[in-house]
């Protein structure tokens, strides 16, 4: 089965160095998300990275998440890097599961759980409950290695959910994963608050393609269209501020309009002007997504503008190498 990109993943163990579960790495920050069962009952946790590199986790960089049987640890030394977390996946859709290697899995479909912590039960809505061989099923019962790895998208590698060990059902022991974006049935806003913190930042910071397209990505993405186009425009020497050109510009940036007509004789520097905003809009200190589209990228037998934005995302993305390669064996 093929691995879009090997993930890293985190071991978790006991001050004994017994494993207590894995976990991967969701933002720039160092965020470790792994199950609450891997964490509960412990004050504190030994982290380590494929290596040898490796630290330990103290009581305040733990964050227990026992309505949603998640964790998030607060980590500085662990050098990998963070995944993208998947929009909603529906019941069919083919995932990879982390059990001493990858393995193929469908999710057949969704499912209220019950996850046994220390102190009492929670009841969980929406787990996917994952189509794996009965042994392999078994095996993931209180797993201590398995439980908290991700699980992926077989074609892009995002993470759909997290494998849990300690959630069952009336009629099924394990093999079930926990999405982390927020279902109908999810825990009440302010018990997910710590996670959805995560998740915008998910979204900010590791760029997602295709149908995880996040902001992250919409702005590298876009961010190499104005890159390309506006280098030589914006090189040293060729510009003069404009005050009040650039006054207009940030207003117009800031306001509700739609539209903003840039006038001026041949030669009087329109374009340097606007190449300059769109760069500082592009990779300003709250940088948005900003395409650099002139009139002749349009061809005589598009439909519309959303033809030549296709064109000209697509040619950045290959400029940018930010388009994900396509699958194959590891």
């Amino acid at each position: 089965m093929a691995v879009p990109a090997e993930p890293v993943l985190i071991q978790l163990c006991d001050l004994a160095g017994r494993a207590r579960g894995t976990g991967f790495l969701a933002d720039d920050l160092g965020t470790l998300v792994t199950t609450h069962e891997a964490v509960d009952g412990l004050s504190r946790l030994v982290l380590r990275a494929p290596g040898g590199a490796g630290e330990i986790a103290e009581t305040a960089a733990i964050t227990p998440l026992p309505g949603c049987d998640l964790a998030l640890v607060a980590t500085s030394g662990l050098s990998a890097h963070p995944l993208v977390v998947a929009t909603e996946r529906p019941p069919g859709s083919t995932v990879l599961v982390w059990f001493d290697r990858w393995l193929p899995a469908n999710v057949t479909g969704l499912a209220d759980v019950t996850y046994t912590a220390t102190d009492r039960f929670h009841t969980i809505e929406g787990a996917l409950e994952l189509d794996l061989p009965p042994q392999i099923t078994d095996q993931l019962r209180l797993n201590a290695r398995a439980t908290g790895a991700p699980v992926l998208d077989a074609a892009t590698g995002a993470v759909v959910g997290v494998l849990a060990g300690a959630v069952h059902t009336p009629y099924r022991a394990s093999g079930f994963a926990l999405p982390l974006r927020a279902s109908a049935g999810s825990p009440p806003e302010a018990q997910r608050a710590p996670l959805e913190r995560l998740l915008a930042r998910n979204d900010a910071t590791v760029p997602g393609w295709g149908r995880d397209l996040n902001l992250a990505g919409a702005l590298q993405l876009t961010g190499a269209t104005v890159a390309t186009a506006t280098a030589a425009l914006t090189a040293p020497g060729r510009r003069h501020p404009r005050p009040d050109v650039e006054r207009e510009l940030r207003d117009f940036g800031e306001s509700d309009a739609c539209v903003l007509a840039l006038v001026g004789d041949p030669g009087t520097g329109r374009s340097t002007e606007l190449a300059a905003w769109a760069a500082r809009r592009a990779a300003g200190s709250t940088p948005r997504p900003t395409v650099w589209l002139r009139g002749a990228d349009l061809r005589a037998d598009d439909s519309g503008l959303r033809d030549a934005l296709a064109r000209t995302l697509a040619e950045a993305g290959r400029v940018a190498g930010s388009l994900p390669p396509p699958p194959g064996p590891t």
